[in-house]
């Protein structure tokens, strides 16, 4: 059971949200806060005073005044008419981040909408019925709208829910949960609606699984060192304290250790070669760079998913409805720039060294990593694969935040994009874990053709657990397979775990 407490989810609750299905509970503390905003948001209707949202139309119609009697019919035409979703389905683990970043959004006591709606939310999640909520949509300002509207929608008994990976109506899920459908009180559609809570799951999502792609890639660069029998030098400790990146001080750090007391590097120290390419020597400057931004944008991000992000906000103490700007989701736009560009760099770093360790006159090695190269080709297109991945992330990595489209009659004339910037993360990350796959295959190779000089003892686990699921190259084969397992190995985190310098359980903490 995960207990929320609003404004206060952790990281660490958030990636086990991410990760699984668990029953959740709201912190009781909060209930009287929920109470007191929709009390006032009661008198506030009853005395019929202009206020945006409770009883005016939305956008450019904030005129418009609206009837009390006519105030439930509005906030369910609100729902109705915002849910324009298109595109295939968020993923169950989305889905999940969503209705709780909402609840706890929810729970802050600022937006003056019932304990009995948040209760609703909770059984729906803890009987594990997901709101079928399309992915495009949104622009990421006035809130994700449209998303969230779908997600609304299922509380009035509208729409389709998904219940143990089987598709039905809202009523069934409705009643799945113990629940029939609600009528919405004064605001309480709008407060549903309004929010960044989809740009926010979002890049949450993206971000554990570039947390994983990080991890992994410091281990698949150290087997990289080992198998183009690279020197260990620039990452000594002197290098890096002297530029002073945190980042690329820890990074390099890791570095050594991995490849510590490896008789591969032992082997070539008075070799005639100078310097290492530039993907091998400037793994700590580059992952260093990388780690920072992760590091940075997951603290944005955070912030964000414990905020109070909905318009208009209720102040019960002063009985006020203040409009202000929180929808607007230019912080999670720029986090998840950043992260779409560090996760591109991942990709970048480890194609250049597939591509050099299938090149003989850089390591030394057979061409292409096969014995009796011309009747095989050995990893020569496994490469092609990774650089077109590569290639086709340096597009998906062109920021979001950059565009804006006015909206709403250009009342909305300025907006995040920050939904597609965070949705196209897990694009962007997938094709990162097939590139890692890839190296993993091509690096373990490597290693398995240095014998009989072995390497160093932490990344020998890392090569056993991968000849445990593909066996070592000897001739052309049906090779898709072996990268699909790969694949599937970075993905689950298989080869980030092989090393407790990094974890993905607890996330990316500096010392």
């Amino acid at each position: 059971m995960i207990e929320i407490h609003p404004g206060n989810l952790s990281l660490a609750q958030l990636r086990r949200i991410n990760l699984s299905h668990e029953e959740i509970s709201l912190d009781t503390s909060a209930l009287p806060k929920i109470a007191k905003a929709a009390d006032a948001i009661g008198a506030i209707a009853a005395k019929g005073e202009p206020a945006y949202g409770v009883n005016t139309g939305f956008g450019r119609l904030a005129t418009t005044h609206i009837d009390y009697d006519r105030l439930e019919l509005l906030q369910e035409n609100l729902v109705l008419s915002h849910a324009v979703g298109v595109g295939l389905p968020m993923e169950d683990p989305v889905v999940r981040l969503v209705m709780v970043l909402k609840i706890a959004s929810l729970a802050r006591g600022h937006s003056g909408i019932r304990f009995e709606v948040i209760d609703a939310l909770i059984k729906l999640y803890n009987a594990g019925v997901m709101p079928i909520i399309p992915s495009k949509g949104s622009v990421g300002a006035s809130g994700d709208l449209a998303p969230l509207a779908h997600m609304a929608t299922i509380l009035i008994g509208v729409g389709e829910v998904r219940i143990d990976g089987v598709r039905a109506s809202a009523l069934v899920g409705l009643n799945r949960a113990g629940l029939n459908p609600l009528k919405l009180a004064p605001k309480e559609g709008l407060a549903l609606l309004n929010g960044t809570q989809v740009s926010t799951a979002f890049a949450l999502h993206g971000l554990f699984s570039i947390e994983t792609l990080f991890a992994t890639a410091t281990v698949a660069g150290s087997l990289a060192v080992d198998a183009a029998a690279g020197s260990t030098v620039p990452f000594d400790d002197r290098i890096h304290q002297l530029r002073g990146h945190i980042g690329q001080i820890e990074v390099a750090k890791k570095y050594r250790e991995l490849l510590s007391g490896s008789e591969i590097n032992f082997s070539h120290q008075d070799c005639a070669k100078v310097q290492d390419p530039y993907s091998l020597r400037c793994q700590p400057q580059v992952m260093g760079a990388i780690f920072d931004q992760i590091i940075h944008a997951s603290k944005i991000i955070e912030i964000e998913a414990n905020s109070v992000s909905d318009n208009p906000l209720v102040f019960p103490d002063t009985l006020e409805v203040l409009s202000g700007g929180n929808f607007h989701a230019e912080p999670i736009a720029f986090a998840a720039d950043n992260l779409a560009i560090a996760a591109s760099e991942i990709g970048a770093l480890a194609e250049r060294r597939i591509a050099l360790l299938i090149d003989s006159s850089l390591s030394g090695l057979p061409p292409f990593l096969v014995r009796e190269g011309g009747v095989n080709s050995g990893f020569m297109i496994a490469h092609v694969t990774a650089a077109a991945l590569a290639s086709e992330n340096k597009s998906l990595a062109h920021p979001a935040s950059v565009d804006s489209l006015p909206t709403s009659a250009n009342q909305e004339d300025h907006v995040s994009m920050a939904t597609f910037a965070a949705r196209r993360l897990s694009e962007i990350a997938n094709n990162v874990a097939v590139i890692l796959g890839i190296e993993i295959l091509v690096a373990t190779q490597g290693i398995d053709l240095r014998a009989p000089h072995k390497t160093s003892n932490a990344l020998a686990k890392v090569t056993e657990i991968v000849r445990r699921k593909v066996a070592h190259y000897e001739i052309d084969h049906y090779l898709a397979p072996d990268i699909d397992v790969a694949r599937q190995m970075v993905e689950e985190g298989v080869i980030a775990n092989s090393y407790p310098g990094w974890t993905t359980t607890s996330g990316l903490d500096l010392p």
